[in-house]
C-alpha cells in the first residue's frame, strides 16, 4: 500500500477511533490546533500544567510538544510529559519553534531528545539548528530551504531514532533510509501564522492510529498540503485561508486526497 492509499486509511481510523491528542502548545496557536484536531476527528486536549500532564501523556494516543512560548514553569512540565510518554511507550512529535534562533530553547530542545521522540517537524532552519548545522532562522522564519536541511534532517533521524520532517514549499520526511516529498500546499499558507503548528499537531493525530511513525507524519502532511492548496484556490486571503483550511479539514475524504496528493517516496541506497 501507498502513502496515499495508507493516508486514506488513517484518516479513516482517526474518524473511528476519535483518538485523544495530548497537546502542550504555544498561546499563539491552542485555538488553531485543536479546531483543527476536532475538524480531522481527534480529540484535543490542551494541558500543560506540571501536576496533570504526565498523568495525561501516559495515558492519551499521543502527545504534541511546541516550544513556540515556552516558559521555564511549562519547560518543566514537557520534560515531565515526554518521560511520561517515552516510559508508557507513548508516541510523541516535537516541534522545535525558532529552536537555534534563541539559547534557552534550543538548550531544552535538545534536551527533549533524550525522552525519544517519535516524530520531529520543523521548518528547515530549525531542523538544521536541531541536527547542529545552522545558527537557525529569523525568528520562527526560516531562512533556509527544506532541500538544504535535507542531509541535516537524515542525520538527525539516524541520530534519534525519530522521524524528521522539514516543512516547506515541498515538505520531506526522513527515517534515515527512506524518505517521502509531499508537494501539495500553497503560497499563501506562510502568511496564516501556525500552520506548521497545526502540521504538527495532525501529526499527533496520525500517530495514535498509525503503527509507523513515518507514514504517519507522511500522512499528516499530506492533509494540511492538500486542504491547504484547495482552500487557497478560493479563499479571500490569509485571515479566510486559516477558516477555510479548518472547514476543509472537516470535509476531507478518501476521494479528495486520492485525486489530489502528490508524494514522492525514496529508499536509500545501499
Amino acid at each position: 500500500m501507498g502513502p496515499v492509499e495508507s493516508a486514506c486509511v488513517t484518516l479513516s481510523a482517526i474518524r473511528e477511533k476519535s483518538p485523544l491528542v495530548h497537546n502542550m502548545t504555544n498561546i499563539v496557536v491552542a485555538n488553531t490546533t485543536a479546531n483543527a484536531l476536532l475538524a480531522l476527528g481527534a480529540s484535543p486536549a490542551m494541558v500543560d500544567g506540571p501536576e496533570e500532564a504526565p498523568e495525561l501523556a501516559s495515558v492519551a494516543g499521543a502527545l504534541v510538544v511546541n516550544v513556540g512560548t515556552v516558559t521555564p514553569a511549562q519547560a518543566d512540565a514537557m520534560k515531565l510529559a515526554t518521560a511520561a510518554a517515552h516510559k508508557a511507550s507513548r508516541p510523541w512529535v516535537l516541534d522545535p519553534v525558532a529552536v537555534g534562533a534563541l539559547t534557552f530553547r534550543t538548550q531544552f530542545a535538545a534536551e527533549l531528545l533524550k525522552n525519544k521522540p517519535s516524530v520531529i517537524r520543523g521548518n528547515a532552519s530549525e531542523i538544521m539548528a536541531l541536527a547542529g548545522k545552522g545558527a537557525g532562522g529569523k525568528g520562527v522564519d526560516s531562512t533556509d530551504s527544506p532541500e538544504t536541511a535535507l542531509d541535516g534532517a537524515k542525520n538527525l533521524a539516524r541520530r534519534t531514532g525519530a522521524v524528521v520532517v522539514v516543512s516547506g514549499p515541498i515538505d520531506f520526511i526522513t527515517d534515515g533510509e527512506r524518505t517521502a516529498q509531499v508537494e501539495n500546499g500553497d503560497a499563501m499558507m506562510p502568511y496564516v501564522t501556525g500552520l506548521g503548528c497545526t502540521a504538527t499537531a495532525l501529526t499527533g493525530a496520525t500517530l495514535a492510529v498509525c503503527d509507523d511513525p513515518f507514514y504517519a507524519a507522511v500522512h499528516a502532511m499530506v492533509y494540511l498540503g492538500v486542504i491547504g492548496e484547495i482552500a487557497a484556490k478560493e479563499t479571500a486571503g490569509p485571515a479566510s485561508l486559516q477558516l477555510d483550511i479548518i472547514n476543509g479539514l472537516y470535509r476531507l475524504n478518501s476521494d479528495t486526497i486520492t485525486t489530489t496528493a502528490r508524494v514522492k517516496m525514496h529508499e536509500a541506497v545501499a
